[in-house]
């Protein structure tokens, strides 16, 4: 994990991507100068966004955690990033070895990183891929090849963690529901996203410097959600408890370095996890 990314193209190198933004915050080192510009620009808009990713990170495991435990043996994370230790395949198969996980990602760093750490592992995959093309996913998935890592005929939990506000508000449904509507009896739905509630604890001005961000060095939009908005995406799905909150709140573990835990105030992103009864 400490070699340098492994695609040098001068377009790779010559524009950030959200991935390898979160994985510089993450402490990762798999990015680019421009990924490294863009996140520093980030922390000087919005000086806990390390705090954010950090936290984001450790709900995802604490989510897969649990739903491993409860019996769940197919892992669908949809963009997915680079990734870094206690990614989800190390997390799931603590619990149960032969668990299978296919990671989605569009960063094609991302993706030939995550088939070298998992070279060795014949149950986990990753592919390049749009998350916003569910369509794409869902033919992929009906492959012979692919399909004997993940049956969507089989429970499966499906993870959105920390991408959806990527997603303009005109085109969030028809990203979430193909997906969502595809999944068997007894699957789950993992989401995190940056809240609406962000702006109570920034000024417009800061949300807008941090959103500009995004924009201009990784060309990605960042639309920010109510309560009510993200609970919607969930259909008819049944939250787990304690139901869509901050994510320092979602079963936080005794001892944690969750940078939310002891602190003031809340993350500004929310989480919830889902299960088709």
């Amino acid at each position: 994990m400490s070699s340098p990314p492994t695609s040098t193209s001068s377009h790779d190198q010559g524009r950030a991507t959200v991935a390898r933004i979160y994985d510089y915050l993450l402490g990762g080192k798999q990015n680019f100068e421009a990924d490294r510009e863009a996140a520093r620009r980030l922390l000087q808009a919005i000086p806990d966004s390390a705090n954010i990713a950090r936290s984001n990170r450790l709900f995802m495991q604490r989510a897969v955690r649990t739903l491993a435990e409860d019996g769940i043996k197919q892992f669908l994370d949809l963009g997915s990033g680079i990734p870094t230790q206690g990614n989800v395949h190390e997390i799931a198969q603590a619990i149960d070895p032969n668990i299978r996980v296919l990671y989605v990602d569009i960063d094609p760093v991302a993706v030939v990183v995550s088939n070298q750490i998992l070279r060795d592992n014949p149950t986990c995959r990753a592919i390049e891929g749009d998350f916003t093309r569910p369509d794409l996913i869902l033919d992929a998935l009906a492959d012979g090849d692919l399909a004997s890592v993940i049956d969507l005929d089989q429970p499966t939990a499906v993870l959105y963690c920390s991408v959806l506000q990527q997603v303009p508000d005109d085109r969030i449904d028809a990203v979430v529901t193909p997906i969502r509507e595809r999944l068997a009896p007894g699957s789950a739905m993992v989401m995190s996203h940056i809240s609406a509630t962000v702006a109570d604890r920034y000024d417009n001005t800061t949300v807008s410097e941090g959103k500009a961000v995004f924009r201009a060095r990784a060309a990605t939009e960042i639309t920010l959600r109510t309560d009510a908005q993200l609970a919607a995406l969930f259909g008819d799905l049944t939250l787990l408890e304690p139901g869509l909150v901050p994510l320092n709140e979602w079963r936080p573990e005794l001892g944690e370095p969750d940078p939310y835990a002891a602190g003031p105030t809340p993350s500004p992103m929310r989480g919830a996890v889902a299960i088709d009864l």
